[in-house]
């Protein structure tokens, strides 16, 4: 009598990843993902400069002349999200950089 080797305990997860359904479900999604994504996550161009340059002309004068107190309650809220993301993303990048949550070694 012949054994057969023993079952990987990987077997469930390795047939899951290669199930045509799967495959089929998530194309849809993915052509999604990659259509935003090629639009959203290029680095700036050297044409984009000057306009990065207006944005941030635009947001000392805003802050010069007090227009920001003039704000929406949404326009203020989002203004905080993306504030608290860019930190937060600064943040993680950091900590992975020192492979730790407290100090660098020095």
């Amino acid at each position: 009598m012949i054994r057969r080797p023993p079952r990987s305990t990987l077997f469930p997860y390795t047939t899951l990843f290669r199930s045509k359904q799967l495959v089929e479900a998530s194309k849809p999604k993915l052509n999604t993902f990659w259509k935003y994504a090629q639009v959203e996550l290029t680095p700036p161009t050297p044409a984009d400069i000057p306009k990065i340059q207006e944005g941030l002309a635009n947001l000392v004068r805003s802050a010069r002349t007090g227009r920001w107190k003039q704000l929406t309650v949404r326009e203020a809220w989002l203004n905080t999200l993306i504030g608290s993301e860019i930190v937060f993303c600064f943040f993680i990048g950091e900590c992975i950089g020192k492979f730790s949550l407290v100090g660098y070694n020095v």
